[in-house]
């Protein structure tokens, strides 16, 4: 008797260790690939012509490249806010760019909930590899505060300028490299650490790469050295053609590992070109660069990859940005997303190539003054200060911006103006200003007004 229970719970222990292990391996990993200040015309299949990317050209190849994706808005912090919260700038806590000294940015409240607690809800290992930016050491707004178990990188955006740092932060410990070493590279092998040690659960990495913002720093310009150019345009180049690289070292791991078709690939820009686009035609067809309301800088170059369950060489219009990867996040491991997100899952258009008619999409901008911009089908409107006009474009016909048609459609731009009122809620963390002064406006925050934002 006793031995036939004993064999009764051996086989029912192997059954269930049997069933959650189906049950993992049914749980896709997830890389997002943030690059910082990449133009969306600096890779080759977004039209680049000088810069050599054939990797990420491999994952449009491979997967799909979305031509109406949208960065959360057109600096680092608050994009970056708009991914991790499923809110885009008129609803997220961090709504611009912030230094405080001596190391880090606003921080967001410790109630704050973001796509890796999702994910480690959902019972994914969930790692940051490179810059936070979302809060400074001693805050409530660390990355393991909010929902990571590892972090490699930099926690401050403004000490992330510098290639060759002091130290980078894993976890909360300072790993010292007194100036000696080049941090992409460190944080590249990084994230290769981090895939090796969770290939047997699944895991949600976010690859946070620092490349290409400036300082324009590289340890080579291969193969780029021999060119007629001037040294800057070296330098970015070989910047993102290393970043290439080590997204190719990347997906050839997941091969190594058999984690291919299990792994479902982001990748994206934290908002517009962050140098002179003229040079590489950085913003391709699109007006502005980064800090600019324009297209410019907004759009980001973004592919997708899932072998078996993102159809390869697809080039896909669906309209989506930043705080829609929450959502989606949700829907694939079939959990709800809080009530008070601002996006949607695009979850069927990377799997059945499904149109989705997007909500409108908002963006709002602090360090110039006040600046608002919304997409509203193929209208797109553009304000630069609230006492300003409204300009209007249709991004079916003008993709360039080249043309204001506000005056021949007065009811569009009624229109968007009511929206433009709805957007947003008022924060005293992120005033509206106008010429320069602060304009306290709607409800109080809890937290004291910053001094002005910066990078």
């Amino acid at each position: 008797m006793k031995r036939d229970l004993f064999i009764l719970v051996a086989v029912l222990g192997a059954f269930f260790t049997g069933f959650h292990a189906a049950a993992a391996d049914s749980k896709p990993n997830v890389i997002f690939i943030l690059a910082d200040d990449l133009g969306y015309g600096d890779v080759g299949c977004f039209g680049q012509k000088l810069i050599q990317t054939p990797n990420l050209d491999r994952l449009a190849r491979e997967g799909m490249r979305f031509t109406q994706s949208y960065a959360g808005t057109t600096v680092c912090a608050p994009s970056r806010c708009a991914l991790m919260t499923g809110k885009h700038t008129g609803h997220c806590f961090v709504r611009g760019n912030k230094e405080i000294k001596p190391e880090g940015q606003e921080p967001m409240p410790a109630d704050t909930f973001t796509v890796a607690h999702l994910m480690k809800r959902a019972g994914y290992a969930t790692g940051i590899v490179g810059k936070w930016g979302l809060g400074k050491p001693d805050s409530t707004s660390t990355p393991d505060k909010m929902g990571f178990d590892y972090f490699f990188g930099y926690n401050c955006q403004t000490k992330a300028h510098e290639y060759y740092p002091e130290y980078l932060w894993r976890n909360h410990e300072k790993v010292m490299l007194n100036g000696q070493f080049y941090s992409h590279d460190l944080m590249a092998e990084d994230a290769l650490d981090f895939v090796r040690r969770n290939q047997v659960k699944p895991f949600f990495l976010y690859l946070a790469f620092t490349i290409p913002h400036g300082k324009f720093q590289v340890p080579s310009q291969e193969p780029y050295a021999q060119e007629n150019w001037p040294p800057q345009p070296k330098n970015i180049a070989a910047m993102i053609s290393r970043l290439d690289k080590d997204i190719g070292r990347l997906m050839a791991l997941l091969k190594e590992l058999g984690l291919d078709e299990r792994t479902l690939v982001f990748f994206a820009s934290d908002n517009g070109a962050g140098y002179p686009p003229q040079f590489f035609q950085s913003s391709g067809p699109l007006r502005g660069m980064k800090r600019d309301m324009y297209e410019g800088g907004l759009r980001s170059p973004s592919l997708a990859r899932w072998p078996g369950k993102i159809k390869a060489g697809v080039v896909s219009e669906q309209v989506w940005a930043f705080w829609d990867f929450l959502p989606t996040m949700a829907e694939l491991t079939g959990q709800k997303p809080p009530p008070d997100m601002d996006g949607l899952s695009i979850l069927p258009a990377l799997l059945r190539g499904k149109a989705l008619e997007h909500p409108p999409l908002y963006f709002e901008f602090h360090e110039r003054g006040f600046t608002q911009a919304a997409r509203l089908g193929d209208w797109k409107a553009v304000r630069l200060g609230t006492k300003k006009p409204i300009e209007l474009y249709d991004l079916k016909t003008d993709l360039g911006e080249a043309h204001d048609v506000a005056a021949q459609h007065p009811e569009v731009v009624k229109h968007i103006e009511e929206y433009l009122k709805t957007a947003r809620v008022d924060s005293e963390i992120w005033p509206i200003r106008e010429n320069g002064a602060k304009k306290a406006v709607g409800k109080k925050g809890q937290q004291k007004t910053p001094a002005s934002p910066g990078e």
